[in-house]
């Protein structure tokens, strides 16, 4: 039932539910956390030991690729594969003796809205830049985008969203989709090209603030629509409304998905009534246990303006976005981009074709797929076995744990800090006075073993005060 090996401090229990490959990872990560492997060590290949550990290839090559993501090991071509790093406090951690210097407490981040950045392959990072500063200077600014990213959008879209754009037109699809500088970005030029000052905007409640206050700047009129089960309430929304603005795949900040029902509706109402119904696909690429919806551009690609971005799939850094929208909304954008003589920049999206082109775009989401899905789990069987209420666990990467006021919420978000873990509340997340109090609990930008130290701390705030109704004060 157990097989050891001679050459790495590793025990295998074949008789455990939890899977080979997850076993191996947890044991080289606790052997580099207390010193039995130290920074510099070098590990044998996968094939070796595969060979020596009695299991398939595949077991030792998932845990490698799942240590590599977390950063505790490194491959040096033709030389083989090393440990990196260690826990602070660690023996392999411990650095030479130097003047004494104050020490600070490690921070936990496990706020909503920041990407698995770190599972990056560097590789493969290097490699889309480096082909991208292959390209030729481009003579002039693209107000529409790069038609290489526009194409790769439109692929994206189809096979990652189920969204087919363009196909009426034939050719990639690519000229149904512009190129934005991010989803906020988008609604800022919405607000300035196709909507007027004056008109009412109808958003979810509570909701992307960021979004909300670009559309106030612009001088909209903002009419905060609250959410149930289901989705943004549409009996909410005024006579006379010219937009809705929604995130339908994972409503931000509570993380319920829309219903279908809901969907439908949202779209016959916008036909009926005049509506251009903005669609902010955020967290769209990621779901778990449950079939895909369809999203409200294919129900309704007249209405609809489909809003996307690389922020949380790769990184905001690129600043990269899309937006697929009925033809008169792309005319009036690109008319306010050539009188304005903005366009988003190039340099971004000739990367992501790059990551495309070479097929790392797609290695690195289902990764991120997997590696969230198992963070989720981890959370989620974690709160399920303290009793702790949650919803919105379904799909993105984050969770929300209702608490019954805004003092709990605000003394959760105070003690979880002095115990060194950054929190979210959900009373910010609102245009008008806060109807929901709760904990939205994000399990991407940490690191995997910083979110399993957070955990214990997390139950033993929430467990005390989560709201066992979990219903809104209002």
């Amino acid at each position: 039932m157990v097989s050891e090996s001679p050459a790495l401090p590793v025990t295998l229990d074949r008789a455990s539910p939890t899977p080979l490959a997850v076993q191996l990872a947890e044991e080289l990560r606790a052997a580099a956390g207390d010193g039995r492997l130290r920074s510099g060590d070098r590990l044998p290949s996968t094939r070796a030991l595969a060979a020596q550990l009695g299991v398939s290839r595949t077991v030792t090559a998932a845990a490698y690729e799942q240590l590599h993501a977390e950063g505790w090991i490194t491959g040096k071509h033709g030389s083989g594969t090393y440990v990196t790093t260690a826990p602070p406090g660690s023996p392999s951690a411990r650095p030479k003796p130097r003047p004494a210097e104050p020490t600070e407490v490690a921070e936990v981040d496990l706020r909503p809205g920041s990407p698995w950045a770190s599972g990056i392959d560097r590789s493969a990072w290097r490699r889309a830049w480096r082909g991208a500063a292959d390209v030729a200077p481009l003579p002039r600014p693209t107000r529409a985008g790069v038609p290489a990213y526009r194409a790769t959008v439109a692929e994206h879209l189809l096979r990652h969203r189920g969204l087919r754009v363009g196909g009426d037109h034939g050719g990639d699809g690519g000229e149904s989709v512009l190129a934005t500088a991010g989803t906020t970005a988008a609604v800022a030029e919405l607000a300035a090209s196709v909507l007027s000052p004056g008109d009412v905007v109808a958003v979810e409640e509570p909701g992307y603030q960021r979004a909300v206050q670009t559309m106030v700047a612009a001088g909209l009129v903002v009419v905060p629509a609250p959410v149930d089960a289901d989705g943004l309430l549409l009996e909410a929304i005024p006579d006379g409304a010219r937009a809705v603005y929604c995130s339908p795949a994972h409503q931000y900040p509570l993380g319920r998905r829309m219903s279908a029902a809901r969907r439908v509706a949202l779209v016959d109402r916008a036909r009926r009534d005049g509506w251009l119904v903005i669609e902010d696909d955020y967290d769209g690429e990621l779901r778990y246990d449950v079939a895909p919806l369809p999203l409200l551009a294919a129900l309704a690609p007249d209405v609809v303006v489909h809003l996307g971005t690389t922020s949380k799939i790769l990184t905001p850094a690129l600043g990269v976005g899309w937006m697929v929208a009925p033809p008169p909304v792309i005319a009036a954008v690109l008319h306010h981009r050539d009188s304005t003589g903005t366009s988003p920049s190039a340099a971004g999206q000739i990367v992501v074709v790059e990551l495309a082109r070479n097929g790392d775009l797609g290695r690195h989401l289902r990764k991120l797929r997997r590696e969230l899905s198992e963070r989720r789990g981890m959370l989620v069987d974690a709160l399920t076995a303290a009793d702790v209420r949650f919803l919105g666990d379904d799909a993105g990467a984050h969770l929300v744990v209702p608490l019954a006021s805004a003092e709990v919420e605000r003394a959760v978000i105070e003690a979880a800090r002095a115990r060194g873990i950054t929190l979210d509340g959900l009373a910010r997340h609102h245009f008008g006075p806060p109807a929901w109090f709760g904990i939205a609990v994000g399990y991407a930008a940490c690191s995997r073993p910083q979110l399993r130290a957070a955990i214990p701390d997390l139950l033993s705030l929430l467990s005390r005060s989560s709201d066992p109704v979990g219903t809104p004060s209002g």
